[in-house]
């Protein structure tokens, strides 16, 4: 393993970077035109009060070379919390060396030290080198569990019901 590389967690002044990683991520994943957020989104998410999520950068030789994003849910099953990734993403020109690896395990640690009952993440179903590597680790597929979501005009409709 490249003895430069090191995993931080995020600061303010990493908001920029962090934007740019999430425009690299959604470009990947061919969902750029869902990209709305700001610095300011994801300064006031990560920095605000409270904060919403928390970040941490990798970096290799200083330069910021991929991100990890979570924060906490809960789980009333095991009336713990749980930590949940919302995204881990590495550049390509750094794929292969083991620090997506590195990003999880230590995602892994955080939610141990925090006495966290599981550590989840949602995959998209074609990014067949990420899941390998999720299912190396160890996480298995929740083939059971439907992901919904509400967004715009529909959540909007949503909270003004009476």
């Amino acid at each position: 393993m490249d003895a430069a590389f090191r995993i931080d967690p995020a600061v303010e002044a990493d908001v920029p970077v962090i934007l740019d990683l999430i425009r690299d991520l959604a470009e990947y994943e061919k969902l750029s035109d869902q990209v709305t957020a700001t610095e300011a989104d994801i300064a006031r998410s990560l920095f605000g009060d409270p904060p919403r999520a928390e970040a941490v950068i990798a970096r290799l030789d200083g330069d910021a070379i991929g991100f990890a994003l979570f924060f906490h849910n809960y789980s009333t099953f095991l009336g713990r919390p749980g930590l949940y990734l919302e995204d881990l993403y590495v550049r390509p020109a750094f794929r292969g060396r083991g620090f997506g690896r590195r990003l999880l395990v230590h995602l892994a640690r955080i939610a141990v030290d925090r006495g966290c009952g599981r550590f989840e993440w949602s995959v998209l179903d074609w990014t067949e080198p990420a899941i390998a590597a999720y299912r190396r680790a160890g996480a298995t597929p929740l083939d059971d569990w439907t992901v919904y979501r509400l967004t715009g005009d529909a959540l909007e409709r949503l909270a003004s019901e009476a």
